[in-house]
């Protein structure tokens, strides 16, 4: 009796997908994970930074940090999943919400965040229009040609251990980054107009900016009415180093400019524009990476920069 009946089930177990849907499963897989884990680890080594990037696409700056851990963690996370067969399928839903929350986000946003830098991928320049939308809208397809043609996920505690092998990486690294940037030498002195520029003594705010940047502008120009006293700004151009005169003059911010941003980056661990360091007697007592509302302002009472 046995022999003669078929096992529910086994007609659709010895079904097989036609080898180009899982040529195409795998290949879809495979680019997903790529570009995710790129994204994901960026974010999870430079936290700081992305927190810096996130609040000039309208995110509150109190949400920031917690916005680039989070997305961060779940980047990683999904490329992690879809990579691998017995988790394709969770990856790829996974991925999927990532995606259709981003495009919601940017729906919403869209009248004022139109043309704003939104590049998730180092070396590869995103703008806010329809071919961000085009771009999402392609990976979100093949995620689902990845997850659709995939065998269901199973093993659930094992891809929650994967989950958080993966939080544990993103908090570790963002208090490595976080004890880097606390109590670093300065130079003894740096390059202004040519001639040595004195680090080791008194007050000295260390501005990174870019001079073609908005929110460096902005920040600049909230910076300009504080009121100083004989705390020093050394302005340091991350890129664009020919327009930095004028931007301080359309500012407002009486600094001076050095060309060794290379040098002090490495020292202060610079991670995005607008950044400052406050140096105090040639030590650095705080990063600043916060620059709207009351901050830097309130930082810098609280560190004796300004009165």
């Amino acid at each position: 009796m046995n022999d003669s009946m078929a096992h529910p089930g086994e007609g659709l177990a010895s079904l097989e997908l036609p080898g180009w849907k899982t040529a195409l499963s795998w290949t879809s897989a495979a680019l997903i994970a790529i570009l995710f884990l790129i994204s994901g680890l960026w974010k999870t080594v430079d936290p700081q930074g992305w927190a810096q990037r996130i609040t000039q696409l309208n995110v509150p700056a109190s949400l920031s940090l917690a916005a680039a851990l989070g997305c961060g963690i779940a980047e990683t996370l999904g490329a992690v999943l879809i990579l691998v067969p017995r988790f394709r399928r969770w990856g790829a839903i996974l991925i999927g919400i990532l995606l259709l929350v981003f495009m919601g986000y940017f729906v919403l946003n869209y009248s004022a965040l139109r043309g704003a830098d939104c590049s998730c991928f180092p070396w590869v320049k995103r703008v806010v229009g329809p071919e961000f939308f085009l771009g999402d809208l392609l990976m979100l397809a093949a995620a689902a040609c990845a997850g659709i043609w995939s065998k269901p996920s199973g093993s659930l505690r094992t891809a929650l251990v994967i989950a958080g092998v993966v939080a544990v990486f993103a908090f570790v690294s963002y208090g490595v980054e976080a004890a880097r940037q606390t109590g670093a030498k300065a130079p003894e002195s740096i390059l202004v107009n040519g001639q040595p520029y004195s680090l080791g003594r008194g007050k000295v705010l260390l501005f990174f900016f870019n001079p073609l940047c908005t929110h460096c502008l902005e920040s600049a120009k909230r910076m300009s009415a504080f009121a100083w006293g004989e705390t020093r700004i050394v302005a340091i151009p991350v890129e664009q180093t020919a327009y930095a005169g004028a931007f301080l003059k359309e500012s407002g911010l009486n600094a001076v400019v050095t060309s060794d941003f290379e040098r002090l980056k490495t020292i202060f661990g610079y991670t995005a524009y607008p950044f400052a360091v406050a140096v105090d007697g040639g030590r650095e007592k705080a990063a600043l990476t916060r620059f709207e509302n009351d901050e830097p302002r309130t930082t810098l009472r609280q560190l004796g920069f300004i009165q």
